[in-house]
């Protein structure tokens, strides 16, 4: 029997069928096929945080990171070697290499290593587009988008998409990351040999980089030189002369690590809270975040801190905060030596006793409420006084008669300031914390006749507020670490200043500026004094000296620092004697960190004057005799006061006095601090200073 074979005719038939098939389905898959929106990962940048001056950079917040840089930032040999490792026909190719397509599947189906014939266009189309494709089937898709692409873009645009999107080992996206992470350069800095061997090391990079495996690292990039000089980008001379440039060292991304992590957190935490951005946008926007914190003035808060003795005690905590009254800006702020090892921020976070840092809020009361500076108040010690259950005592044990307010003020006197509270009412010396910028919930923050003498426990952060209110004579301002915020397009997104509120009569401010002046002139802070400007504050300490401060202002600038010290059990206890000051009283070590960092900081400023007392001859009002005492008690007992020293400490960093140490404040410590004697009933934490 005859066999049939087919006509040539027919062959011809089928094959125009079968060619016609595959153009039908090419074209149904090129309609079918559109170019998607790009791959969120790929799009993500990584968002920079300066210092004030806007080109100091602070840190990074990246999911990925990445910073996208155009074409003619990048050294052309760049291209250069990627074109020669990843597509020698990327000029010339449509997008996609068949022959390249047709020797990966050839190898694929021999059982060989897999290869994926992708140019250079599909592997910036899978990792902008798609993200990663391996099947035949997205393969297939990748190919139509690339070819797709290559109509619309020119091959410049894609060059520069493809090195711009890349992951190039070491945690970097990009180019620009890529030449920091493996020679600490910009893009636009690369040498030929260090372009070729970024550019040899595609494929594989985490397992290539030279830091891993070397010979393969030399072995690549001696590949990418070749085909250069194959393809005539370089001559066979300037092929000789590379040497295999060595990278350096990875280096750990601990972005937090140190004392910026603080800020970076509060930045953070800020924009999040008041800003209203989400975490994506934050670690992938690519935005500009320009931050408060003046340069110069935070690395003075760190050496101020940092000049602390070596015998000081190891559990001594230490906060810094340093803000312009004119607007609410953090200036400079130390909230522990490393956020990675201790993530609580001793500023924002921790609280500790305030003692006599609370004695301005009776006396603005009283300013308020009709008294002057001039009204005279006895003040021997004990004294019983209305609403304490024991009598009061003055630190220094010294009685030193009628005084004024000023002269109260000065000397940090116990027995005055407990009869003026209670003349004035707790309820609005409490009332005055809280418009100065005490939150209503700080720990102990109570209406009792003691809270004259610092029980509560407040922030650091929140007395350089209050003493920053007190600098901008009675304007209060929210305080704030991110100055502006913009997007890629330099649009601003959001800013944290604000116009402040009027809380106090300039006026009142002045006549209290006037007696906390005296405090720094000759009183329990005249360490300040060296700072040979105008300047005013309160020195305090708590019960037993578990904590002790120093917050005072000049009319540009005002600063807490807190010192407290915390024990093995997370609770506060009293701050060991250290270089020469014992006990650690506010008028030592904190006045004189405080002096130190205020010398740098304000360097260059004007030397202004405080505005003048307003009432300097009113008639006294207000009691001059001895109260009487409280026949029933009705406040919590009262701590016993004991002596604060105001000279400076014999020892010290360099040949400056050395102050005595200053509150401690336990970071891990609840909102209302163990320890804490007294302090939510009213009659302790203070031990007059």
């Amino acid at each position: 029997m005859a066999r049939w074979l087919p006509s040539l005719r027919l062959l011809l038939l089928l094959g125009g069928l079968a060619v016609a098939a595959v153009v039908g389905l090419f074209a149904v898959a090129w309609i079918a096929t559109p170019i998607p929106d790009p791959d969120e990962a790929a799009q993500a940048q990584t968002s920079t945080v300066y210092f004030s001056d806007g080109t100091t950079a602070m840190g990074e917040f990246a999911a990925i990171d990445r910073k996208p840089v155009p074409l003619e930032q990048i050294a052309p040999t760049v291209g250069q070697a990627v074109i020669a490792s990843e597509d020698r026909s990327f000029y010339s190719n449509s997008g996609v290499s068949i022959r390249g397509i047709a020797r990966a599947l050839w190898n694929n189906l021999r059982g060989n290593e897999t290869q994926g014939g992708s140019t250079l266009t599909q592997q910036y189309v899978e990792r902008y587009f798609l993200g990663t494709t391996t099947d035949y089937a997205g393969k297939f898709r990748e190919a139509i988008i690339a070819l797709k692409i290559d109509q619309q873009q020119s091959k410049e645009q894609v060059l520069e998409n493809y090195l711009n999107t890349i992951y190039f080992g070491r945690g970097a996206y990009g180019i620009e990351r890529a030449a920091q992470a493996y020679y600490g350069k910009s893009a636009s800095e690369l040498t030929l040999a260090e372009s070729a061997m970024i550019a040899g090391i595609i494929p594989a990079p985490s397992a290539w980089d030279p830091a891993v495996n070397h010979d393969k690292a030399v072995e690549r990039w001696n590949r990418v030189l070749d085909i250069m000089v194959e393809d005539g980008t370089i001559t066979a001379e300037e092929r000789a002369a590379q040497v295999f440039p060595e990278p350096i060292t990875p280096q750990r991304s601990d972005r937090y690590a140190g004392t910026n992590g603080y800020l970076l957190d509060m930045v953070r935490s800020e924009l999040i809270d008041e800003g209203g951005f989400s975490e994506a946008q934050i670690d992938q926007g690519g935005l500009t975040i320009v931050s408060t914190i003046d340069p110069r003035m935070q690395q003075a808060a760190v050496d101020a801190v940092n000049s602390l003795p070596e015998s000081k005690p190891e559990n001594l905590h230490v906060a810094l905060v340093s803000i312009d009254p004119s607007s609410g800006a953090i200036k400079a702020l130390y909230g522990g030596p490393d956020f990675l090892t201790q993530a609580r921020n001793d500023a924002t976070q921790s609280v500790a006793q305030g003692g006599s840092t609370f004695k301005p809020f009776a006396l603005i009361a009283a300013l308020e409420n009709g008294f002057t500076l001039d009204d005279r108040f006895q003040s021997y010690t004990p004294m019983q006084i209305d609403g304490f259950e024991r009598p009061v005592r003055n630190f220094d044990t010294v009685n030193r008669g009628s005084i004024n307010l000023i002269q109260a003020t000065a000397n940090s006197v116990n027995t005055v300031y407990g009869q003026l509270n209670v003349a004035v009412g707790p309820e609005k010396t409490v009332e005055v914390a809280e418009r100065a910028g005490l939150p209503a919930d700080t720990a102990g923050l109570n209406p009792y006749p003691s809270n004259v003498l610092g029980p509560a426990s407040p922030h650091p952060a929140d007395m350089a507020t209050v003493f920053a209110t007190y600098a901008a004579g009675g304007v209060r301002h929210d305080r704030y670490i991110v100055e502006s915020v913009t997007n890629t397009d330099g649009d601003q997104l959001y800013t944290g200043a604000n116009e402040g509120e009027r809380v106090f009569d300039a006026g009142v401010i002045a006549d209290a500026t006037v007696a906390m002046q005296a405090v720094v002139n000759g009183g329990t802070g005249k360490t300040a004094s060296t700072l040979g400007r105008p300047a005013a504050g309160k020195t305090g300490s708590s019960q037993d000296y578990r904590s002790a401060w120093f917050c005072g202002f000049v009319p540009q600038l005002a600063t807490s620092v807190a010192f407290f010290q915390v024990g093995e059990d997370g609770s506060e206890e009293t701050i060991t004697p250290f270089g020469g000051a014992n006990p650690v009283a506010g008028g030592t070590w904190p006045t004189t960190i405080w002096t130190r960092y205020m010398k740098v900081a304000t360097e260059g400023m004007e030397v202004l004057d405080f505005p003048e007392r307003t009432t300097p001859t009113r008639s006294p009002i207000g009691p001059t005799n001895t109260p009487t005492a409280t026949p029933t008690p009705t406040a919590e007992p009262t701590v016993e006061p004991t002596q604060e020293p105001t000279q400076e400490p014999t020892q010290g960093p360099g040949n400056q006095p050395t102050p005595q140490p200053s509150l401690p404040v336990d970071p891990s410590a609840p909102a209302t601090p163990p320890g804490n004697s007294g302090g939510n009933n009213g009659n302790g934490g203070n031990n007059g200073g």
